[in-house]
């Protein structure tokens, strides 16, 4: 039964999401910054997560919001970063940066990795200053 593919590994959402992260991160560094931390989440329930926290060399601190999608239908990947995602993000950055003493400057940065298909290289693109807080509380 080992050729019948039932025991084969599945690829879970987690897996697909980590190595977008990843990605993300490899591209970013290459760019300069340094990463600061991955995954953070606030705490309690309904709260939110950044993906990737970054620093510039100028010290800005870049919160990175990492989307990827198989396809570029509907807009793709950067697309998919709706209000909603956008507040949960804000949310768990303004729980980081109570974290520390002072703030220093800040930006919300999506990745956006379209054709994320086994055997297909994905295009990934860096949108800086993708959205702010402003409005959001």
């Amino acid at each position: 039964m080992a050729g019948s593919g039932l025991f084969q590994k599945k690829t879970t959402t987690r897996a697909v999401g980590a190595e977008g992260e990843r990605l993300a991160q490899a591209h970013l560094q290459a760019a300069g910054l340094a990463l600061v931390a991955r995954n953070f989440k606030s705490p309690g329930r309904g709260g939110g997560e950044v993906d990737l926290i970054m620093r510039e060399p100028d010290g800005t601190l870049v919160f990175v919001e990492v989307r990827q999608r198989g396809a570029a239908h509907h807009g793709g990947a950067a697309a998919s970063v709706g209000w909603a995602k956008q507040r949960r993000v804000i949310f768990a950055a303004r729980h980081y940066l109570a974290r520390l003493g002072t703030w220093p400057p800040c930006r919300f940065d999506v990745v956006a990795i379209d054709g994320a298909r086994p055997g297909a290289a994905p295009s990934v693109e860096w949108l800086r200053g993708a959205f702010d807080a402003t409005g959001y509380s």
